[in-house]
């Protein structure tokens, strides 16, 4: 067995930033998100990628790899979501083997009640204590990390 390349002490401080990071912002985020909306954040995120959807709905199978969740985590917090009026599920014309997922306007009344909460949120963790460039230099590490998880995976744009 080869040995490993082990981490020097740069590479060891920058993951544990990381790994810190990986932790500490999700919790951040879905506690602001159920203090303020009473959903978590992937609910949240789940509905904000319907609201931007054309005609609010997207198939199943696309959802989930928006919210980067597999079909089961996806179907089960759809259950919820419909349970509560917000999305409905129906299967496409054009192939009844594809499931569409659509925010209804009780969904998108809750989307955007919790939307300034949840900008601010973000500002205040991420953006504003960021200058431009390294918000531009975060987009590029995060894209080339996700692109090393993933290589045929392409990033949402977003206006």
């Amino acid at each position: 067995m080869e040995e490993p390349r082990w981490l020097d002490g740069e590479e060891q401080r920058s993951w544990y930033a990381l790994a810190l990071l990986l932790n500490q912002l999700p919790a951040a985020l879905d506690a602001q998100m159920q203090r303020d909306a009473g959903i978590g954040q992937f609910e949240y995120m789940v509905l904000s990628a319907l609201s931007m959807a054309p005609e609010r709905t997207m198939r199943m199978s696309l959802l989930a790899e928006y919210a980067g969740a597999t079909l089961s985590r996806l179907s089960n917090v759809v259950s919820r979501l419909e349970k509560r009026g917000w999305v409905t599920r129906s299967s496409a014309p054009s192939s009844g083997r594809t499931t569409l997922a659509t925010l209804t306007g009780d969904g998108l009344a809750v989307v955007e009640d919790a939307a300034p909460q949840h900008v601010a949120e973000v500002r205040r963790l991420v953006v504003d204590p960021l200058t431009k460039a390294q918000q531009r230099q975060l987009r590029a590490i995060a894209s080339r990390v996700l692109r090393a998880i993933d290589p045929a995976r392409e990033l949402p744009e977003h206006s």
